[in-house]
């Protein structure tokens, strides 16, 4: 899995990298990169999901109540 950015003529390097992140965000390398930092347990790793699938339908409550 390579991501590639190409510097356009008279681009700045500096923008060239900012669209070198929003690419890698959106592809979702860097979020897997650092949930694969350290070992996590099938265990905990269920509960984390859990956590996330609860507080997203307190949300989805709370806004359909307004």
């Amino acid at each position: 899995m390579s991501v590639e950015v190409k510097l356009r003529k008279t681009e700045p390097l500096e923008k060239a990298l900012r669209r070198l992140k929003k690419k890698l965000d959106r592809e979702g390398i860097l979020r897997d990169v650092k949930a694969k930092r350290y070992f996590e347990k099938p265990c905990e790793v269920r509960r984390q999901k859990e956590k996330v699938a609860a507080f997203n339908n307190m949300l989805r409550q709370k806004h359909e109540r307004a």
